[in-house]
């Protein structure tokens, strides 16, 4: 079992969101689905989903949830958002949430996959805050490796594709791209969509 501590990645997303002024909620992001305040909002309701199933709480939130949407932000979501991300990686910092099975999205799932798939879900949409308010993003190779490795299960060039797919098919990389190029290119993104 792999426990791999989330604390860094989700503090650093916490902050991006903190930071991010009402003027960039209505950006575009690498995700094409979303924008900022899209994202953020689907932040807020990830964070939850991922301490209920670190808990293995089951309820509302194990089940599918809407898409991110900014017209339900709370008022107080630089706050809070950032707040209940560090809350779930308190939870997952826990041994045993990562062991036995738990619910997300409405499947039941081994828990250390579901752990896996949250460092995955902080790299990328970290990334993908951090390029669409042009601010710099980096992350530990610990939690880097988790999300590559997860990634690496179900990445394909044949994925759905379009601008409602949150992860799209995996992109072409050169064999020296860096750890975290990977990982954006598994997920689907442009490891060079600029920033800002």
């Amino acid at each position: 079992m792999s426990i791999v501590d989330l604390g860094p990645a989700a503090q650093r997303l916490g902050e991006l969101v903190a930071h991010t002024s009402d003027d960039e909620l209505s950006r575009p992001t690498p995700c094409p689905a979303y924008t900022v305040g899209d994202l953020i909002e689907h932040l807020g309701v990830m964070a939850l989903s991922f301490a209920v199933a670190a808990r293995k709480e089951g309820g509302p939130y194990a089940e599918p949830l809407p898409a991110g949407d900014a017209a339900r932000l709370p008022a107080d979501w630089r706050s809070a958002i950032p707040r209940d991300l560090g809350a779930v990686a308190t939870a997952w910092a826990d041994p045993a949430a990562w062991s036995g099975m738990t619910r997300i999205a409405g499947s039941d799932a081994p828990a250390e996959m579901i752990g896996l798939s949250l460092a995955d879900e902080l790299v990328v949409h970290g990334w993908d805050m951090a390029r669409a308010t042009g601010r710099p993003y980096d992350c530990e190779p610990e939690v880097l490796d988790a999300a590559e490795g997860f990634l690496g299960q179900f990445a394909s060039p044949d994925a759905p594709a379009g601008p409602e797919v949150p992860f799209g098919p995996m992109r072409p990389l050169r064999d020296d791209a860096c750890s975290l190029d990977r990982v954006i290119a598994l997920a689907g993104r442009d490891p060079g969509w600029p920033a800002g």
